[in-house]
């Protein structure tokens, strides 16, 4: 499978890539799983992920899995986090929409 085009974040057993991404309006960012465990990556805050549900489209990915978020369509920053390791740190980041 050839990699997704457009902007990505890459998810390792060191955390996640890169730790800020900024995008335009009405983008849409790929989360790609390269670690050997599943991620369940949401919108913060943590537990609600009310934020910005175009990120809780992602969900659950397993190992060399990925999926996209809805389109970003409001100009503001995205914090995002694997729900099921939701205090690590190395597995938090944000989207900056502009």
């Amino acid at each position: 499978t050839p990699p997704p085009n457009g902007p990505m974040i890459s998810i390792t057993s060191l955390g996640v890539t890169p730790k800020t991404l900024t995008v335009t309006v009405g983008a849409q960012v790929t989360f790609v799983n390269n670690d050997s465990r599943p991620h369940f990556m949401q919108s913060d805050p943590h537990p609600d992920h009310t934020d910005c549900p175009e990120i809780n489209s992602v969900g659950t990915l397993n190992p060399g899995q990925s999926r996209q978020t809805g389109n970003l369509t409001i100009v503001r920053t995205c914090g995002y986090h694997d729900h099921n390791d939701a205090e690590n740190a190395n597995l938090r980041g944000s989207i900056v929409i502009q």
